[in-house]
Parts: C-alpha cells; sequence; structure tokens
C-alpha cells in the first residue's frame, strides 16, 4: 500500500466508500481557528513556503527543537530557506508523529507534490512551492474556494477593531468569516500590568470610560452587540479549569476597583472576579442564541525562559492535570439554574477527561436543541488520529454521534484545511469498519446520513449560519 494513497487510512470496503462518496466532498466549516481577518481581507499572498509553513506553527516548532535544531533557524534571524531547510531534516525523525502526515498531505493537496521531505529532496521542493506560490490563485481566497470553505470563524479579542471584518462581509468573497467572541484577557486581575493596557484599548473600541465595574459590563455587553452585528455566533474561552467560587456584586466591584488602581487581586480574589464574568458572559450568549466554547485544561507558557524571550504561543505549552470536573459542574449548573445555559462545545485536553467531559453533556441537554451540550472534537494535542478514535469513542459511548458538530482545524495557517479530511478518513474509517464487522446496520443510506451530518450539517444547523 502507498504511503499516503487514496485510500489512507481507510481499511474497509465500506470505510473508503463512505469517504469517496460521501465525506470527501463535504464543504468546510471551519467554526474555530486563529486565522487574520487582515490577511483574508487583504487577500494575502506568501513569498514562500516558510512564510506559510513556518511563521507561527509552534507544532513544527516544538519538534525541531526536540531534533537539536537551534532556536535561529526555528524562531530567530536564520533566512526562510535556512528555516525550511531545518524543517526537512527534522521530519525524517518524526515517523508516527500526526505531523509527518500533515506535512505530506499538505505538500500533495496544495503543491501537487507526493514527495517525501527530506533534507535530499528539501531543494526540489523548495522550488516546486515557490513556483505554485506564484500562481495566481495561490492565495487566501483562491484557497478558500479550492477548499469549498463555506465559513472561517476567527477568534478575537472583544478590545479588537471589527473593521475587518466589516470589509470582507463588503467584499465579494464567497466564504462566510465570522468573529470569535474571545474575553479572556478581561479576567486579568491579578495582572494589572496586562489589564490596564487592555482597559484602554476597550475604552477606544467601545468609545466609553472604563472606571467602575458597570462600565466594564456595559462595555462588554456593547461588543458583544457589535460582534453580533458583524455575524458572530460564538464566543470562546481557554482556561486551565474553570473557576468556581462564588463572587457577589459587591465583592467584583471591589476587586475590579483594586485592579483599575493597579493592585494585583490574590488568586481568590481573581478565581472570585473571574467566575462572576463567567456567569455574565453565559448570560449574555445565551440572550443571543450563541454557542460557548470552553477550551480548558492547559498549562501555558511552561518554559519562563522561553516565553520571556518569544511571548506566548512559541511551543511551551503542556497538556494541563488540573482537576476539572466539580468547578465544570458548578459553572453549568449556576447557568442552568439562572435559565441562561447557552448552546456548548466543551473541549479537553487531558485525554483523562474526555469520558467526564463527554458524560457531563448528557447531564445538562434540556431538549430545546439537538446536541444543544457538544463534546467537542480532539483539540490540540488530542487532535492526531488516536486523540480523535479516543474522542469519537467517548461521545458515542455516552450521547449521540449523530448530533457531532465535527472538526475544526484551531489554526493560524491556511494550509490546515486537509486536517478536516484527515478528520473524514478517521471518521469514515470507524464507522465502515465497524459496519464490515457486523457492529452497525449495513445500511448505506442511513450511514451516508450520518457521515454528512458530522462532517457538515450539523454544524450549519447548529450554529445558525445562513449558507
Amino acid at each position: 500500500m502507498a504511503y499516503l494513497d487514496e485510500n489512507f487510512l481507510l481499511y474497509s470496503p465500506t470505510a473508503r466508500r463512505l469517504f469517496h462518496e460521501v465525506a470527501k466532498d463535504q464543504p468546510i466549516i471551519d467554526y474555530h481557528n486563529h486565522l487574520s481577518p487582515r490577511e483574508i481581507v487583504t487577500n494575502h499572498r506568501w513569498e514562500n513556503i516558510s512564510e506559510i509553513w513556518l511563521g507561527s506553527d509552534h507544532y513544527k516548532w516544538r519538534l525541531m527543537r526536540a531534533n537539536g535544531i537551534s532556536e535561529e533557524r526555528i524562531s530567530g534571524d536564520a533566512t526562510p530557506r535556512e528555516k525550511f531547510q531545518a524543517w526537512a531534516e527534522t521530519v525524517p525523525f518524526t515517523l508516527r508523529n500526526p505531523m509527518h502526515h500533515w506535512t505530506h498531505l499538505e505538500l500533495q493537496r496544495y503543491f501537487g507534490i507526493d514527495l517525501i521531505l527530506t533534507p535530499e529532496t528539501a531543494d526540489e521542493i523548495w522550488e516546486r512551492t515557490s513556483a505554485k506560490l506564484a500562481e495566481p490563485d495561490f492565495c487566501v481566497h483562491g484557497l478558500l474556494k479550492k477548499f469549498d470553505v463555506r465559513v472561517i470563524g476567527t477568534t478575537d479579542d472583544p478590545a479588537d477593531s471589527l473593521d475587518d471584518h466589516i470589509a470582507i462581509a463588503g467584499s465579494d468573497l464567497k466564504t462566510l468569516v465570522v468573529p470569535t467572541f474571545r474575553p479572556d484577557k478581561a479576567l486579568t486581575v491579578d495582572r494589572p500590568d496586562l489589564l490596564l493596557p487592555w482597559l484602554t484599548k476597550l475604552e477606544v473600541t467601545a468609545d466609553m470610560a472604563i472606571v467602575h465595574l458597570s462600565d466594564l459590563l456595559g462595555a462588554l455587553q456593547q461588543r458583544h452587540d457589535d460582534f453580533h452585528a458583524a455575524g458572530g455566533r460564538l464566543s470562546d474561552h481557554g482556561m486551565e479549569r474553570l473557576p468556581a467560587l462564588p463572587c457577589t456584586d459587591e465583592e467584583a466591584a471591589m476587586i475590579f476597583n483594586k485592579a483599575r488602581a493597579g493592585k494585583a487581586a490574590t488568586p481568590e480574589e481573581k478565581e472570585k472576579f473571574s467566575f462572576y464574568l463567567m456567569v455574565f458572559f453565559g448570560q449574555l450568549d445565551a440572550a443571543k442564541g450563541w454557542t460557548k466554547q470552553l477550551h480548558l485544561g492547559v498549562f501555558r507558557n511552561c518554559n519562563s525562559r522561553l516565553f520571556e524571550r518569544l511571548g506566548p504561543d512559541a511551543g511551551s505549552d503542556s497538556i494541563g492535570d488540573k482537576e476539572q470536573g466539580a468547578a465544570l459542574v458548578n459553572y453549568l449548573d449556576t447557568l442552568a439554574r439562572a435559565g441562561s445555559l447557552p448552546k456548548i462545545v466543551l473541549y479537553n485536553l487531558n485525554p483523562r477527561d474526555n469520558y467526564l467531559f463527554a458524560s457531563l453533556t448528557g447531564s445538562f441537554q434540556d431538549g430545546t436543541v439537538s446536541g444543544k451540550i457538544q463534546f467537542g472534537s480532539g483539540w490540540w494535542f488530542l487532535d492526531q488520529k488516536n486523540g480523535m478514535e479516543l474522542q469519537l469513542d467517548a461521545l458515542s459511548s455516552t450521547g449521540l454521534l449523530s448530533r457531532f458538530v465535527g472538526m475544526l482545524t484551531d489554526s493560524r495557517s491556511f494550509l490546515s484545511f486537509p486536517r478536516h479530511e484527515y478528520f473524514r478518513r478517521i471518521f469514515c474509517n470507524l464507522i465502515g469498519s465497524e459496519t464490515d464487522r457486523g457492529e452497525l446496520p449495513d445500511d448505506f443510506e442511513a450511514l451516508s446520513g450520518l457521515v454528512s451530518a458530522v462532517c457538515f450539517g450539523n454544524a450549519k444547523r447548529y450554529f445558525g449560519f445562513d449558507l
């Protein structure tokens, strides 16, 4: 069997039929990613493969460091060609890491290159990718069209301008590009050095002074309204774990006033204030019929020396081991008791929590929306074959796989759309192989409905995208 051939990851006749006849040509709804609205509105082009492939890909950076590559050739001052060569030197050592699959899927799908990247093939691949990058259609809009991407959900701070989103909406781009409301910086009362500059920026964006807690809440609600007007239908939060300590209006105001004056909140005050705002955000989402995404369980910036040198998102984050259950139950129950539980997608980073998260979704379904509380797809360190299969197994065993909203890239790169194909192959193999073993009914029409729903239809319905 050839590497990455047309039946890659498809190990049964029904798996192959489901992928090639049903899943392969489904459109893409990439409802959560970190793509740049500026690059979309300007229809960005790339000068070389290193810019689009290595510029901010901390997945690759981690492996290059593990392979003994110097930081100069990763994030430093080396030339783009030298950085590409460093990745070519690393790829042969990535066997059984998903980056080996993704690297060569991207070379095939974007550049039509079937070569395996090695130090010996690097020159040819550099030249062939450079030629492809020079073609008129190799630009942001061209790639969105090539992969039939119907929706892009970017990740945006409430203090960010939505001008790029407004410009995109007024353009002739066929892809719907919507902002996602991510207000993590509002919680940084323990870090006035971060909070105060962010408040100044939010004051400008919201066009209002923020002196008191009521001002902050008003500015955040206004920006939530602005995001909705710009097509936003999702929010997102990234946390080690949810806060759990209750907080009164008076306590929250005191904590905010203290931070506004430049004095850091204590850990207990930070948790109280965070819980207060997270309940507020849940109420905003529920009132508008939005979906809240909760990304839980990461240890961020573990390597302080690397963080001080390069800042966040440089490859020093890790799977966390915080206890998630009690705080998550408390948060969901608080919103449910208040009648303010929005649609929610839960993502865990530690695989030990798969069944915890998956089973909790069933405890808070309320019959108003099918699949209202979702166990989200394998995230970050888990968005690979084994992680996806574990997530699908936990979801299937505790809930309704048929209501699952499917895959997303969570990526900063426009070369990541084949990850949807990767997921679809894994998903079709799971369903097809079980069918051929007699574990599922041999009903191709029913199986086709399941596959098309998980690949596209469920996300379209659940998020309410007007396509």
